[in-house]
């Protein structure tokens, strides 16, 4: 099973600290965020990583290098001179990804979950993406994700079909895929996963479902956090 990690992002919210290191990349606790993220792929079963780059791309590289060759992890790169969003990112590595369910992970959080029940059931459902979702943080603002008592995700921040019955939960950044996915991307230019290539699966009639599980979890996003 391959991953990508998402690394592009420019950091804005992490300034000053992202005008020398991109967030995943960021030191933490003495050892860069990715090591954290590769940890958590590799117990899933995940055997090569893939990244985007953009913001400070030569030092993403140089980082996922080491941290990938530390954990015997083959890496693929691709930079992009214009970012593409979540969803053109992960386009951007469809010739890597292709072939198989594959795993994204985005670069800036902390969670060590265990990934290999959330993949079976990826598999066993047939669903074209399986977002990994968290109870809503109480106090937080996060953009919900709205899924009906089977587990279909039927309204993400807003955008889709929706439905009767709707619970809120919580997106922590880390989906599994099937290459079908590929299918609702657009050719070129920057999109959001989330609102716009997931919406295209939803109004197909096609299942994107909602996996919760119970684990820490922490947006890195900010220097207070």
């Amino acid at each position: 099973m391959k991953a990508m990690v998402l690394c592009a992002g420019l950091g804005t919210r992490l300034r000053p600290l992202t005008e020398r290191w991109p967030k995943p990349a960021m030191p933490f606790l003495g050892q860069p965020l990715l090591r954290y993220h590769l940890a958590v792929l590799k117990a899933a079963g995940v055997t090569a990583v893939g990244i985007n780059t953009h913001h400070l791309p030569d030092t993403m590289a140089a980082v996922a290098r080491a941290e990938c060759e530390r954990a015997g992890l083959p890496l693929h790169v691709v930079h992009e001179p214009v970012i593409q969003g979540t969803g053109g990112g992960i386009r951007g590595l469809r010739d890597f990804l292709s072939g198989e369910d594959f795993l994204v992970f985005n670069g800036d959080i902390l969670f060590p979950v265990d990934l290999k029940p959330v993949v079976a059931a990826h598999r066993e459902s047939g669903a074209v993406a399986t977002m990994v979702l968290l109870p809503m943080p109480e106090g937080e603002k996060y953009a919900a994700v709205e899924a009906d008592a089977g587990g279909q995700v039927r309204r993400i921040a807003g955008y889709g079909p929706g439905g009767d019955g709707l619970t809120p939960w919580h997106f922590t950044g880390v989906h599994v895929m099937s290459p079908s996915v590929f299918d609702f991307m657009t050719a070129e230019g920057p999109e959001d996963i989330n609102r716009e290539v997931y919406v295209r699966v939803m109004q197909a009639g096609l299942q994107v479902r909602g996996h919760a599980v119970d684990a820490y979890w922490s947006d890195l996003g900010m220097p207070s956090r």
